[in-house]
């Protein structure tokens, strides 16, 4: 029985406490005015500029950018962007690493979290023109 209790407490400890997601107010002051870079699986996944007013820039760091804005829905934060007018929503959570942000708009879902460095530039190219 002791052991039983030994495991238990040091399973206690192992497992990662789960975090509550952000709250928008919470996600505002986090990422207002930043440029957040986020990694899935180890590989850069794209980039984001927080701007004013809830306003965002997306890149998957290929050099094209997408305009866009955020807002709160319960507990998800939902962006819209200029070329895909269905929201894409995402939970964050605020870990000791920085950010952890969960899709919720797939069963499977996508988790990203925030990479200091991902080795790519965010650079956005004007629009393609010409023939």
């Amino acid at each position: 029985m002791r052991y039983i209790f030994a495991f238990l407490a040091l399973g206690f400890f192992i497992l990662p406490a789960a975090a509550d997601p952000m709250s928008a107010a919470e996600f505002e002051a986090y990422v207002t005015g930043r440029t957040l870079y986020y990694g899935n699986q180890g590989t850069a996944y794209g980039a984001e500029i927080y701007h004013e007013n809830r306003r965002v820039t997306w890149s998957f760091l290929d050099g094209e950018c997408k305009e866009g804005y955020w807002y709160a829905e319960a507990a998800k934060i939902c962006f819209v962007y200029e070329d895909r007018p269905e929201p894409q929503c995402w939970t964050f959570e605020q870990t000791g690493n920085g950010l952890r942000a969960t899709f919720t708009n797939d069963p499977n879902t996508t988790e990203l979290y925030e990479a200091q460095d991902v080795g790519r530039e965010f650079v956005c190219y004007g629009p393609k023109v010409g023939v």
